[in-house]
């Protein structure tokens, strides 16, 4: 896909980069996260900052020619549809294969350098993910891949996705549906710090 330019910034950016927006049949203006719902749109960096900045400023209004109903709480919003989305390929992954629960599965995952992304959940205590960050060390230091770990799912979030109950550990392996779950979780995180 061609670049495409923010409509807060200006600048043109790849499209993995951004997120799209799209005038919903009823007037709203809706995240087309997949870049595949019908209609014009418009486009914005991928920062929760950037969204508000295009919302305070009406800048959706300008971009797509016409007086459109503009949450206030978009940026909000978008940030709980690119999670859907993160959590659904978490879902995806597990019903492939390639999603180990439970502490002892993911760091066997994670010395054995089978994983490609170590999940905690944001209530996760200290010392495990202080452990879990120590195989990891050692898996890179042995000559392993370095795999990142992320913060970014509450437990319950987690059981859902993961079909299980008190998940607090997981671990992505590698594999076809993993791939589509980092770029989902990395762009999340990237909406959520910037």
């Amino acid at each position: 896909m061609n670049p495409r330019s923010c409509i807060v910034t200006r600048e043109p950016l790849e499209a993995d980069q951004m997120i799209r927006f799209v005038a919903a049949p009823d007037g709203t203006i809706v995240p087309d996260i997949r870049h595949n719902l019908p209609g014009r749109g418009c486009w914005v960096t991928a920062s929760r900052s950037k969204v508000e900045q295009a919302v305070k400023k009406r800048l959706f209004n300008r971009a797509l020619k016409g007086e459109f109903a503009i949450s206030a709480t978009l940026g909000a919003e978008t940030d709980a549809a690119i999670e859907r989305a993160a959590l659904g390929a978490l879902g995806m992954a597990r019903k492939a294969g390639l999603v180990v629960t439970g502490f002892s599965k993911v760091d066997h995952a994670v010395r054995n350098g089978s994983a490609d992304m170590v999940f905690h959940a944001m209530d996760a205590a200290e010392d495990g993910i202080r452990k879990l960050r120590q195989a990891a060390t050692a898996t890179r230091e042995l000559g392993g891949p370095d795999i990142p770990a992320t913060k970014v799912f509450t437990s319950s979030q987690m059981d859902l996705a993961l079909g299980g109950h008190n998940v607090i550990h997981a671990a992505a392996i590698d594999g076809g549906a993993t791939r589509k779950l980092v770029e989902l979780t990395r762009f999340l995180l990237r909406y959520r710090e910037s």
